[in-house]
């Protein structure tokens, strides 16, 4: 099985890495994203992204710095870089070379600049959610400029890897990108529920670390079918068939 996730807003290009890295397969995409990038400074920034000055001034900081090239000097691997509640679930620094190596493989990030990205591609230090609203020249958005180059790509890796499901572990804002009718094969997307105040429930910074915790164990075990998939008991949290559906897999935890 393949699996998508999405990235995260918070990253860091300090600390140790591995001695290995690919290079992103879409960067002259990404370069053309950030030419128009850099026709932006602070406060149109700002009002794009919706974010503070610091992080807009930060940001326009890293567009005018941003090239092409991508090597062990000047970026990092992005499954290293990355550090949010799923990357926290995900506990990249645990894994061992195998391990990376067979998620080299089995596991994709989406992405805003990259559009899809190996765990082990170098990366400059970016922001640029899939949902900003950038124009580029005809395209409106993202969504409209990655069109259907995401899906042709993981239609292409899942028959060269031979997968035969998609695991959805991505946000709906990132999995939005993946235009689905044309997936060539079925999707299973995983759903984590805490309970309070009663009732099971989506709590969403647990969640964020439950699909990083579940792409860790898929790789960790290589696993393959979804009768597997479903033996995933990290953090307490435990699959409930009832509350299940052939699409979606629901793991509650009390």
């Amino acid at each position: 099985m393949l699996v998508v996730i999405s990235p995260a807003k918070k990253l860091s290009v300090e600390g140790e890495k591995p001695d290995w890295f690919t290079t992103p397969q879409f960067a002259e995409y990404s370069e053309k994203l950030i030419k128009e990038l850099k026709k932006y400074n602070p406060t149109k920034l700002k009002k794009l992204m919706s974010i503070s000055d610091d992080l807009a001034q930060l940001n326009v900081e890293r567009y005018q710095q941003w090239s092409i090239n991508h090597d062990a000097k000047n970026s990092k691997q992005a499954l290293f870089t990355f550090t949010g509640e799923v990357y926290a679930g995900l506990n990249a620094t645990s894994f061992k070379k195998k391990e990376l190596e067979y998620a080299q493989q089995h596991l994709r990030i989406l992405s805003g600049l990259y559009g899809v990205l190996k765990p082990m591609d170098a990366i400059h230090a970016y922001r640029l959610e899939m949902g900003t609203k950038l124009k580029i020249g005809k395209k409106s958005n993202l969504y409209e400029f990655w069109g259907d180059i995401i899906v042709n790509e993981i239609n292409k890796v899942m028959k060269a890897n031979g997968d035969k499901v998609l695991v959805n572990l991505a946000s709906n804002e990132y999995f939005k990108a993946v235009n689905k009718k044309k997936l060539a094969t079925p999707i299973i997307t995983p759903v984590f529920k805490d309970f309070s105040n009663g009732q099971y429930k989506t709590v969403m910074v647990y969640a964020k670390k439950a699909r990083g915790a579940m792409a860790a164990f898929i790789m960790k075990n290589k696993i393959k079918t979804i009768k597997e998939l479903t033996a995933f008991d990290t953090d307490g949290y435990l699959f409930n068939e009832e509350a299940s559906s052939p699409k979606k897999l629901v793991f509650l935890r009390n």
